[in-house]
């Protein structure tokens, strides 16, 4: 949004105090919303949204409004310092210390998109002043992001202002989507002000975006049905899981594959445990990945699944030698669409240390990864508090030096080929449950089979997983919803788009 403000202004002509006027106007109709009646009380920085902050004050206080402003920043960007002169000139009243008077809403203009680290001394103060005064009644307005949130990662150190409502300018700014932001946000609106985004073309060169997966995002990626088709139409898909201490991610992935739109699903265990699987879903195949109850590379069974249009390989398997020795054979022989979950991964990165990133990039076959932060973490070798800090930039950079799509799984979802970047934000906290991740994985599976590509089976599995878990918990709730509710609500998930 930085480059798209610096495009408009300097590229477009469009003067910044334009669009600072413009940004004041929708804050103060967006405040009124809120109350409309009471007190109005603009926190202000000393930055662009210190000045958004103002002129949203002086339109307030020219509608009738009784306004006040808390300013106490010493250094005052351009803009700022000029709406701030307009604001004293039709004789606001300011102040330095949060006023005792009560406020019906209070509109956070403090800090923008641009702060990292953590609130100190009068900022720290104020914030946590703002959140004692909702409790007791008062509506809390953010400009752009909570102030406190790091606009990057999501991320909140000491505190951060809790919002009802966040309101975008322009666009909607990574940092509410992602970790603690999806908590302080509150409703999360944008308002058009006349920015233009780059050409695509400069911005995937450039300033790349990122875009946010919806129902009518997925809905223009999935494949279609068509009537005249049959079910060899829709591709076979084998899911490679399961031992005897993880029974139980086998079948959910299988089971949540059947339910994806493909045509087959073949569910490969170790033979010791295969009797436990027989006629719990008729639907799924079943065959022995090896003998005993653990699994072992067996090059037979393995020369089998490179017939399959997709493999999901690792869910349960337990961290081995012969699992990332399975999952080194397909890397170098299968030409189909791979996922790489679980155990696939973290055997691969306690075994193949030293060789993972050449394996993904010698690869031969289409492969998604599918990690939670800590897995990300052992495969990348960065360090966790890394991962969670620069997510967005260390999944791109991953993604784009091995050639794979990336989905890095949290309480938002970031999919990324290196190129692209797709945020999933549906979701709730019940799926923060053990299971949840094998469904994602046979959801993946499944509709890499009947024809998506690897990237878009990744963001469209993301994104509908979450919506059956939405709406799922409106009869469950988000504590008592399981994996096995997730994947019987995955047929109102497709309906819903």
């Amino acid at each position: 949004m930085r480059a798209a403000d610096h495009y408009t202004i300097n590229v477009l002509g469009t003067p910044s105090l334009t669009l600072m006027e413009r940004a004041g106007e929708a804050l103060a109709n967006e405040a009124e919303k809120l109350s409309q009646a009471g007190a109005v009380l603009c926190v202000c920085g000393g930055g662009n949204n210190g000045g958004d902050g103002f002129a949203c004050a002086r339109i307030l206080q020219t509608r009738g409004y009784d306004v006040d402003v808390l300013f106490f920043a010493e250094k005052l960007s351009k803009d700022c310092a000029y709406n701030r002169e307009r604001w004293l000139e039709l004789g606001g009243k300011t102040y330095t210390r949060f006023p005792e008077k009560d406020y019906a809403v209070i509109v956070d203009c403090l800090f923008g998109t641009g702060f990292h680290g953590s609130l100190q001394g009068e900022s720290l103060i104020v914030v946590q002043e703002i959140n004692r005064r909702k409790k007791g009644g008062a509506k809390v307005l953010s400009t752009d992001i909570p102030s406190g949130i790091d606009g990057d990662s999501g991320r909140v150190e000491t505190d951060a202002v809790c919002a009802d409502t966040t309101l975008c300018i322009g666009e909607y700014k990574i940092g509410v989507f992602l970790q603690d932001g999806l908590d302080y946000s509150g409703k999360v609106e944008r308002v058009d002000i006349g920015i233009s985004l780059l050409e695509k073309e400069d911005s995937e060169r450039d300033f790349p975006y990122v875009e946010l997966a919806d129902g009518e995002y997925v809905k223009n990626v999935l494949p279609m049905r068509k009537r005249n088709s049959h079910k060899g139409t829709y591709g076979r898909a084998a899911i490679v899981a399961g031992s005897l201490e993880y029974t139980g991610a086998a079948y959910l992935s299988a089971s949540a594959c059947i339910c994806s739109g493909v045509g087959y699903t073949t569910l490969y265990v170790p033979n010791g445990i295969l009797p436990y699987y027989i006629l719990k879903a008729p639907e799924i195949l079943l065959k022995p990945s090896n003998e005993g109850d653990r699994y072992a590379f067996n090059e037979e069974k393995a020369v089998e699944l490179l017939a399959y249009d997709s493999i999901a390989y690792g869910m349960g398997m337990g961290v081995s030698e012969q699992v990332a020795q399975g999952a080194e054979y397909l890397l170098k022989n299968y030409t189909g669409k791979l996922l790489l979950d679980a155990d696939g991964l973290n055997s691969l990165a306690y075994y193949r240390a030293d060789s993972v990133r050449r394996l993904l990039r010698e690869k031969k076959c289409e492969v998604v990864l599918t990690p939670h932060v800590k897995e990300f973490s052992r495969l990348s070798g960065l360090s966790v508090e890394k991962v969670l800090q620069e997510g967005l930039s260390t999944a791109v950079d991953f993604a784009k030096e091995t050639g794979v799509t990336l989905l890095l799984k949290g309480a938002s979802t970031i999919v990324t080929d290196g190129r692209r970047k797709v945020l999933i934000s549906s979701g709730n906290s019940g799926l923060a449950k053990g299971g949840s991740g094998d469904v994602l994985s046979g959801v993946i599976a499944g509709l890499c089979a009947s024809g998506a590509s690897a990237f878009n089976g990744a963001v469209c599995g993301s994104f509908l997983v979450g919506k059956a878990a939405e709406l799922g918990a409106t009869e469950k709730g988000e504590r008592s919803l399981t994996p096995t509710d997730v994947i019987a609500y995955m047929g109102s998930a497709f309906l819903s788009i």
